[in-house]
Protein backbone atom coordinates (compact mmCIF):
# COMPACT_ATOMS: atom_id res chain seq x y z
CA UNK A 1 0.00 0.00 0.00
CA UNK A 2 1.11 3.54 -0.77
CA UNK A 3 -0.48 6.60 0.77
CA UNK A 4 -0.10 9.98 -0.88
CA UNK A 5 -0.91 13.44 0.41
CA UNK A 6 -0.53 16.54 -1.77
CA UNK A 7 -0.12 20.07 -0.49
CA UNK A 8 0.98 23.49 -1.66
CA UNK A 9 -1.83 24.46 -3.96
CA UNK A 10 -3.36 27.90 -3.93
CA UNK A 11 -4.06 31.05 -5.87
CA UNK A 12 -1.23 32.63 -7.86
CA UNK A 13 -1.04 35.36 -10.46
CA UNK A 14 -0.10 34.60 -14.03
CA UNK A 15 3.65 34.52 -14.41
CA UNK A 16 4.14 33.39 -10.84
CA UNK A 17 5.51 30.19 -9.39
CA UNK A 18 4.25 27.52 -7.06
CA UNK A 19 5.67 24.35 -5.56
CA UNK A 20 3.49 21.38 -4.83
CA UNK A 21 4.49 18.59 -2.48
CA UNK A 22 3.44 14.98 -2.37
CA UNK A 23 4.24 13.15 0.85
CA UNK A 24 4.35 9.40 0.36
CA UNK A 25 4.30 6.53 2.80
CA UNK A 26 4.61 2.83 2.22
CA UNK A 27 7.09 0.06 2.66
CA UNK A 28 8.28 -0.33 -0.93
CA UNK A 29 8.43 3.21 -2.27
CA UNK A 30 11.73 2.59 -4.03
CA UNK A 31 10.01 0.23 -6.45
CA UNK A 32 7.54 2.89 -7.56
CA UNK A 33 7.51 5.83 -9.89
CA UNK A 34 5.57 8.93 -8.99
CA UNK A 35 3.50 10.78 -11.49
CA UNK A 36 1.83 14.16 -11.45
CA UNK A 37 -1.46 14.63 -13.23
CA UNK A 38 -3.84 17.53 -13.43
CA UNK A 39 -7.51 17.87 -14.17
CA UNK A 40 -9.06 21.12 -15.27
CA UNK A 41 -12.83 21.64 -14.94
CA UNK A 42 -14.68 19.62 -17.54
CA UNK A 43 -11.53 17.98 -18.88
CA UNK A 44 -9.81 14.62 -18.60
CA UNK A 45 -6.80 13.99 -16.44
CA UNK A 46 -3.63 15.24 -18.11
CA UNK A 47 -0.19 13.78 -17.45
CA UNK A 48 2.27 16.41 -16.22
CA UNK A 49 5.37 14.34 -15.56
CA UNK A 50 6.91 11.68 -13.38
CA UNK A 51 9.97 10.65 -11.42
CA UNK A 52 11.42 7.36 -10.29
CA UNK A 53 12.18 6.96 -6.58
CA UNK A 54 15.13 4.70 -7.34
CA UNK A 55 17.32 6.97 -9.47
CA UNK A 56 15.44 10.24 -9.80
CA UNK A 57 14.93 9.82 -13.51
CA UNK A 58 12.24 12.16 -14.79
CA UNK A 59 9.85 12.31 -17.70
CA UNK A 60 7.67 15.25 -18.69
CA UNK A 61 4.77 16.00 -20.91
CA UNK A 62 6.34 17.72 -23.90
CA UNK A 63 4.04 20.74 -23.68
CA UNK A 64 5.11 21.45 -20.08
CA UNK A 65 8.82 20.82 -20.36
CA UNK A 66 10.81 23.83 -19.28
CA UNK A 67 8.19 25.32 -17.00
CA UNK A 68 7.58 22.37 -14.68
CA UNK A 69 10.24 20.50 -12.73
CA UNK A 70 9.80 17.36 -10.67
CA UNK A 71 12.19 16.37 -7.92
CA UNK A 72 12.27 14.13 -4.88
CA UNK A 73 13.65 14.09 -1.38
CA UNK A 74 14.22 10.47 -0.41
CA UNK A 75 14.84 11.32 3.22
CA UNK A 76 11.43 12.95 3.48
CA UNK A 77 9.64 10.55 1.12
CA UNK A 78 8.38 13.61 -0.70
CA UNK A 79 8.08 14.44 -4.36
CA UNK A 80 7.84 18.02 -5.57
CA UNK A 81 6.35 19.70 -8.58
CA UNK A 82 7.80 23.13 -9.15
CA UNK A 83 5.81 25.23 -11.57
CA UNK A 84 6.96 28.52 -13.03
CA UNK A 85 5.67 31.05 -15.54
CA UNK A 86 2.20 29.90 -14.64
CA UNK A 87 -0.67 30.62 -17.00
CA UNK A 88 -4.42 30.71 -16.39
CA UNK A 89 -4.70 27.48 -18.39
CA UNK A 90 -2.60 25.75 -15.74
CA UNK A 91 -5.57 26.07 -13.40
CA UNK A 92 -6.54 22.56 -12.31
CA UNK A 93 -6.59 20.10 -9.49
CA UNK A 94 -3.14 18.54 -9.33
CA UNK A 95 -2.73 14.95 -8.25
CA UNK A 96 0.24 12.80 -7.47
CA UNK A 97 0.04 9.09 -8.10
CA UNK A 98 2.20 5.99 -7.78
CA UNK A 99 2.84 3.31 -10.36
CA UNK A 100 5.35 0.53 -10.93
CA UNK A 101 6.98 2.57 -13.66
CA UNK A 102 6.74 6.02 -15.17
CA UNK A 103 3.81 6.21 -17.52
CA UNK A 104 1.70 8.92 -19.03
CA UNK A 105 -1.33 6.65 -18.83
CA UNK A 106 -3.61 7.24 -15.90
CA UNK A 107 -4.64 3.59 -15.68
CA UNK A 108 -1.08 2.55 -14.84
CA UNK A 109 -1.26 4.34 -11.50
CA UNK A 110 -2.70 2.30 -8.63
CA UNK A 111 -2.43 4.87 -5.87
CA UNK A 112 -3.60 8.47 -5.88
CA UNK A 113 -3.58 11.42 -3.56
CA UNK A 114 -6.62 13.56 -2.88
CA UNK A 115 -5.45 16.41 -5.11
CA UNK A 116 -4.64 20.05 -4.48
CA UNK A 117 -6.23 22.99 -6.27
CA UNK A 118 -4.06 25.40 -8.25
CA UNK A 119 -5.73 28.54 -9.55
CA UNK A 120 -3.85 30.96 -11.77
CA UNK A 121 -5.42 34.37 -12.15
CA UNK A 122 -4.89 36.56 -15.21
Amino acid sequence: QVQLVESGGGLVQAGGSLRLSCAASGRTLSSYAMGWFRQAPGKEHEFVGGIKWSDGGTYYAESLKGRFTISRDNAKNTVYLEMSSLKPEDTAVYYCAAARGISARRREYAYWGQGTQVTVSS
